[in-house]
C-alpha cells in the first residue's frame, strides 16, 4: 500500500524539493528520509509541472534552517526545537542531534500528525504533538523553561496577516527564553509563487501573509531582529555552474532585487 496515500497536496510540494535537490546536487542538500518516499508519492508529476528554480527555492529554505538549528543548538546544554506545521519536513533525520542535547517537537494538525506518525514513525529524540497552532494548549507537553526555538516554514504564507501576528505575539508569551524561524516573501512575490501553486494543481491553496519590512515587523511584535538571510547566497555560490541561466538569473533577483524571499531569525525581548 502505498505510504502517501490520502496525503493533501501542500505536504507533497517541500517533500518535491528536498528530492529534487538531493537527486541533483547530493553535495549542496541531502535529505536521505526525503528520498525514501520517493516512490510512495507522485514525483514526476509535480517536477514535470515545476521547474529547476522553485525545486531550489523549497530546498534552499531547508538548508539555511537545518545550518541555522544546528548553530542554535551547539550554543545550549539542553533545548527545544518545535516546528509548526511540521508536515513531513525531514529536518530532524538530517540534523541528527544528540537527544539528551536537543528535543525535537513537530507540531500539525491531527490528521497531519497522523500521517506522519504512519509514514515517518516517532524516533527517540522527537515527539509529535497533534493541535491548532493558533490554540497555545499545544505546549502543554513542552519544558517551557528550557531554550526554545520555533521554526514555521512554508506555512505563515497560508494565514492572513492579523492571524500571522496573532501566533507570533503569543508565543513568546510561552516560552521563556524564545527564539523563532520563519520564511517570508515580500508581497510582490506571494503573488508570483501563489500562481506556481495553482500551476501544480493546488487551487485551494491561497497565499496571504507577506511582509515588505521584516525588521519593522517583529519588532511591533516584541521581537529583536538576529538575522534576515537571503535564500540562496551559498547555493549561488557552489551551483553556479551547474544551474540553468533561468534559475541563476532568478535567485540572484530574489537575494537582491525587488521580487525577494529570506528567512526571518528573531528573539524575544
Amino acid at each position: 500500500m502505498n505510504k502517501l496515500q490520502g496525503v493533501a497536496d501542500t505536504l507533497y510540494l517541500p517533500l518535491a524539493a528536498r528530492i529534487y535537490v538531493s537527486k541533483r546536487f547530493p553535495d549542496y542538500f541531502y535529505d536521505e528520509m526525503a528520498l525514501s518516499l520517493e516512490k510512495d508519492m507522485p514525483y514526476e508529476e509535480i517536477v514535470a509541472k515545476s521547474s529547476e528554480y522553485f525545486e531550489m527555492a523549497g530546498a534552499c529554505r531547508f538548508y539555511n534552517t537545518d545550518e541555522m538549528l544546528r548553530d542554535y543548538i551547539s550554543k545550549h546544554e539542553k533545548c527545544n526545537v518545535i516546528n509548526v506545521g511540521c508536515g513531513l519536513e525531514t529536518a530532524f533525520f538530517r540534523i541528527k542531534p544528540d537527544i539528551n542535547k536537543a528535543t525535537f517537537y513537530e507540531m500539525d494538525l491531527p490528521d497531519v500528525i497522523e500521517t506522519r506518525r504512519r509514514v515517518l514513525g516517532e524516533p527517540d529524540g522527537e515527539k509529535l504533538i497533534p493541535g491548532d497552532m493558533f490554540d497555545f494548549s499545544w505546549t502543554e507537553e513542552i519544558d517551557k523553561s528550557l531554550p526554545t526555538m520555533i521554526t514555521v516554514i512554508g506555512v505563515f504564507q497560508y494565514f492572513k496577516d492579523e492571524l500571522v501576528r496573532q501566533f507570533i505575539a503569543e508565543a513568546k508569551d510561552h516560552f521563556a527564553d524564545l527564539e523563532l524561524l520563519f520564511d517570508a516573501m515580500t508581497l510582490k512575490a506571494i503573488n508570483y509563487a501563489a500562481n506556481y501553486i495553482k500551476k501544480t494543481g493546488n487551487k485551494d491553496a491561497m497565499l496571504y501573509f507577506g511582509t515588505d519590512e521584516p525588521k519593522v515587523f517583529v519588532e511591533s511584535l516584541g521581537y529583536e531582529l538576529i538575522e534576515q538571510r537571503p535564500f540562496f547566497t551559498e547555493a549561488r555560490k557552489r551551483l553556479k555552474k551547474d544551474l540553468k541561466l533561468y534559475t541563476r538569473i532568478a535567485m540572484k533577483v530574489v537575494d537582491e532585487g525587488g521580487r525577494r524571499g529570506f528567512l526571518v531569525h528573531c528573539r524575544s525581548k
